[in-house]
């Protein structure tokens, strides 16, 4: 979400928990791959005629020459501490002319501002790259590393990577809350409509991650996905100024926020018992940043 820059850092802490309890990730994973939103977006909209940029200040104060990335961040963003976590250089937009050579081995970002799980949201913002798109430009992305280091080299990197998804706030703050009576709210109660998200987020982890990992089993214990929920998406600060009149955070997001987390952990515990093996690892933001907050003595 383009309006989630505040929580970003809070949220971050609680994916690096998530990754420092599966050391088997951090010791396997020579690349890094992200695909998602504009939470791990590390610029790729700046190269897209869209409105969702982050290439005016005060984005990028906080970073050594002050200047706007890419990044909805004021400095980094989750995918840079989980690169630092990595003892990895960042990874680069994948649209960015810069990746190219020995750049590919890094691994790639993916990620677009504005995007969501269904592909209407974010229509607002016109160019953007959905996650079908992403997708594509992934199996683009082993075209050329393959070019760069032969086939069976680039299945490795690919396969032993680490592959980090962060989608679905919004589908809420831009789609089915957008606007009163918006197309989704007047289709589905919310309830429904979190059953329906999460369904069609199914289907992009089976078929874009499950069914081409099953030809590869051996690969299976070094290949890990971390897929993430939402945060808390009532108390984003945009969100609080345009539907709290006191300040207070948005109870409707939040209550969506309650209902999509459990269910995403729900879906992806489900996957990993459909397929007898732990390729996902789901990191509840929404409770961890809670956590940060209500608790801080135990950070």
């Amino acid at each position: 979400m383009a309006n989630s820059m505040v929580l970003v850092s809070l949220m971050a802490l609680g994916l690096l928990m998530a990754f420092s309890t599966t050391p088997q990730v951090a010791a396997a994973a020579r690349a890094f791959f992200v695909f998602g939103d504009s939470l791990v977006d590390n610029g790729n909209n700046n190269y897209l005629a869209t409105t969702a940029r982050a290439d005016s200040p005060p984005y990028g104060i906080d970073t050594p020459t002050r200047r706007p990335t890419g990044r909805f961040s004021n400095g980094k963003n989750i995918p840079d501490f989980i690169s630092d976590a990595l003892g990895s250089e960042p990874t680069l937009p994948y649209l960015s002319p810069e990746l190219r050579g020995e750049k590919l081995l890094v691994g790639a970002n993916f990620a677009s501002a504005g995007v969501g799980i269904l592909n209407d949201t974010g229509i607002q913002f016109i160019n953007i790259i959905r996650m079908f798109r992403q997708l594509q430009y992934f199996q683009e992305y082993q075209t050329r590393l393959a070019e760069l280091v032969g086939n069976d080299e680039a299945q490795r990197i690919v396969s032993d990577g680490l592959v980090l998804i962060t989608v679905g706030g919004n589908d809420f703050v831009n789609n089915y809350f957008l606007i009163p009576f918006s197309a989704r709210s007047r289709q589905f109660l919310l309830p429904d409509y979190v059953t329906y998200l999460i369904s069609e987020y199914k289907k992009i982890l089976m078929v874009n991650f499950v069914f081409p990992l099953s030809l590869r089993l051996h690969d299976l214990g070094a290949r890990r996905v971390l897929v993430t929920g939402t945060g808390p998406l009532g108390c984003v600060p945009a969100e609080r100024a345009m539907r709290s009149p006191n300040g207070e955070c948005a109870p409707e997001l939040q209550q969506a926020a309650s209902l999509f987390n459990p269910q995403l952990v729900q879906m992806i515990n489900g996957l990993n018992s459909e397929y007898g093996a732990n390729i996902f690892i789901a990191a509840n933001t929404q409770l961890q940043t809670s956590d940060f907050i209500t608790n801080p003595g135990a950070y």
